[in-house]
């Protein structure tokens, strides 16, 4: 098959998810001697934009791991603002070293659904945006030697397939509920309304404003924070000072479980 351009197009507040799909994007356009271009759909104003591909085109798509699938204020982007028309595609998840259980299901179904045609899949443990120790130094080398893998592994594919290739099989299951955070004492733990609080170090200098990927945190008073707040923790992550975080008791207790049970490392998985 011909591929003449390839993409990577990505949500990722937090970076790590960015860093994978240009690094597979990159290496496929090389592979296929095309050019390659990035599609970021991390701001508000990226995601107002519908984007439509078609033969030729080889789009590696890219969304972390949120409550062991994709995030769900962004399933209606994923939905309805994406267009394949006989597209080929990678599906790329991250997750925080727990586990990803149904989220690269349901991004394949996804680009399914958005007429893409899924020649390759994986899944790869990243930082925790929650936390400073689980995977905190992920992707490492190990992960990018397995990156390359998938990557050589789509090529050969694609270079060799005379008709559209089946989609590989993945884990997981499309429509299965998300995963129910748990504390310290192995309970259930809500902190769905948890918002991000700004300590005294704060200079106002709106770093925390232009990061998020809701728009939900208020220009005029970056302390007041309005809108849905998904825990992507950019803005955690991204402030120059470190006045942003979260105190949340159940977001803590679960945070303190995460780092209590989740140590061990969760190797990359990828399907072709």
């Amino acid at each position: 098959m011909d591929i003449n351009k390839v993409y990577a197009l990505y949500f990722s507040p937090a970076g790590m998810t960015r860093k994978l799909a240009t690094t597979l994007a990159n290496a496929l356009a090389e592979s296929f001697g095309v050019p390659m271009e990035t599609v970021d759909i991390t701001s508000p104003a990226a995601r107002e934009t519908s984007y439509v591909f078609g033969a030729g085109d080889l789009v590696v798509c890219g969304s972390p791991t949120y409550a062991g699938k994709l995030p769900n204020k962004l399933l209606p982007w994923w939905k309805e603002k994406l267009t394949g028309n006989g597209a080929l595609a990678v599906a790329l998840v991250t997750f925080g070293n727990r586990a990803f259980d149904n989220s690269l299901a349901e991004l394949c179904a996804c680009l399914a659904g958005d007429g893409f045609h899924t020649v390759g899949a994986g899944a790869f443990a990243c930082r925790h945006v929650f936390s400073d120790t689980l995977a905190a130094e992920r992707p490492d080398r190990d992960d990018f030697a397995e990156l390359a893998k998938l990557g050589a592994a789509v090529a050969t594919r694609v270079a060799k397939a005379n008709e559209t290739p089946a989609a590989p099989e993945v884990p997981g299951s499309a429509d299965a509920p998300y995963y129910v955070p748990k504390g310290l004492d192995g309970e259930p733990k809500n902190f769905l309304k948890a918002k991000p609080k700004t300590s005294e170090a704060c200079t106002g200098c709106g770093v925390c404003v232009a990061v998020c990927p809701m728009g939900s945190i208020d220009p005029q008073d970056v302390t007041n924070v309005p809108g849905i707040c998904i825990k992507c923790h950019a803005c955690v992550r991204e402030c120059p000072v470190g006045a942003k975080y979260f105190d949340d008791e159940a977001f803590l207790s679960h945070k303190a479980m995460l780092e209590r049970d989740f140590q061990r490392r969760a190797e990359a998985k990828w399907f072709v």
